[in-house]
C-alpha cells in the first residue's frame, strides 16, 4: 500500500490510500473521477481542447517517465498525446482571477501512466503555456516542466486551428505547432455522462490524477476534478509541429486518433507526495 502525505513532507499527515486493481487484476479507471474529499488549492477553466494523440513505442517512453510509474497501454499500446487548449479564470482557491495572469493558451505533450496497477494518471512530459507569470509559479508550485510560448487559437464554427513558438531560453531546440482540425459529433451518451469506459476515448481523455517529480527523488501526485468531458469527434485537417521531438519523442506525420471538447470548469487539488 502506498500512503499519499501532505507535500510538506510530514508523513504522519496520512490523507488517504489510491484506489486499488479490481478484483478482476484490471486498473480501476472510475474512481479517480470522484471527487476528492479534500481542500480545493485552485480553479481553472479550459475549453477548446483538441486532444491529438499517436501511437509509440513503450520503450520510447520509459527513460521519460520515473521508474516507480509504468506506463499505461491500452490494447498493448502506448498514447502520446498533444493537446492545446485555452484556460481563464486561472486562480488559487484564496484570490480572485486577475487580469493578465489568469487567462492565457496551453499546449502538453502527454502520456499516461499508473502506479503499481492503480491511480492511472497523466505525466506531462513537457508544457508550453502564453503566460510568463503562469508557467513560473507552475514550475515552483507544481513541478512541472513548463516553457514560455507565443500561441494563437482561431475557432470559426466547426473549425479550428492552434499555433505555438517556443520562445523560452531554456529550450536549446525549436519547439512550434500548427495544427488545424474539423470537429464532428458528440461522442457522449448523453450530457454529464462520460463516454463508455473501456473504450480508447475514454482512456485518453477520461484522465484526474497527474503525476510530477520534484527532482530530488520524490514522486508527488495531484488530483483535479471536473464533469466528464463533453467530447466530440475531430478530424485533423494538418499537422506540423516539432513539439513531440523537443521532448525527445519523435513522432511525425498526422496523429492517429483526434478528440475535441468544448470545456469543462476544474477544481485543483493540492500535490501529495507518494511515499512507496
Amino acid at each position: 500500500m502506498s500512503i499519499l502525505t501532505d507535500y510538506s513532507g510530514d508523513e504522519r499527515v496520512v490523507v488517504g490510500e489510491t484506489s486499488l486493481p479490481n478484483a478482476s487484476g484490471e486498473i480501476d479507471r472510475l474512481s479517480p473521477s470522484v471527487r476528492p474529499d479534500e481542500r480545493v488549492a485552485g480553479y481553472q477553466e479550459w475549453s477548446n481542447l483538441l486532444f491529438a494523440h499517436w501511437r509509440v513505442p513503450v520503450e520510447l517512453l520509459r527513460p521519460l517517465i520515473p521508474r516507480e510509474l509504468e506506463i499505461d497501454t491500452f490494447d498493448g499500446e502506448a498514447w502520446l498525446g498533444l493537446v492545446p487548449f485555452h484556460m481563464t479564470g486561472v486562480r488559487p482557491a484564496w484570490c480572485p482571477a486577475l487580469p493578465f495572469v489568469s487567462e492565457f493558451h496551453e499546449t502538453n505533450i502527454r502520456t499516461y501512466v499508473h502506479f503499481k496497477g492503480r491511480d492511472p494518471g497523466v505525466w506531462f512530459i513537457s508544457l508550453d503555456a502564453a503566460c510568463r507569470i503562469a508557467l513560473e509559479v507552475a514550475r515552483w508550485k507544481w513541478h512541472l516542466n513548463y516553457y514560455h510560448s507565443e500561441m494563437e487559437l482561431v475557432r470559426d464554427g466547426n473549425n479550428v486551428r492552434y499555433c505555438s513558438r517556443r520562445v523560452d531560453g531554456r529550450s536549446p531546440r525549436r519547439a512550434e505547432v500548427d495544427i488545424s482540425a474539423t470537429i464532428g459529433e458528440a461522442l457522449n451518451p448523453q450530457p454529464g455522462v462520460s463516454v463508455e469506459p473501456g473504450t480508447l476515448e475514454h482512456f485518453l481523455a477520461e484522465r484526474y490524477v497527474l503525476y510530477a517529480d520534484d527532482h530530488r527523488g520524490r514522486l508527488l501526485r495531484g488530483r483535479v476534478h471536473h464533469s466528464p468531458y463533453p467530447l466530440r469527434s475531430a478530424e485533423i485537417v494538418s499537422c506540423r509541429q516539432t513539439l513531440a521531438s523537443a521532448a525527445e519523442v519523435p513522432v511525425s506525420g498526422q496523429p492517429d486518433h483526434a478528440l475535441f471538447c468544448e470545456g469543462v470548469k476544474v477544481d485543483i487539488f493540492p500535490l501529495r507526495r507518494v511515499t512507496l
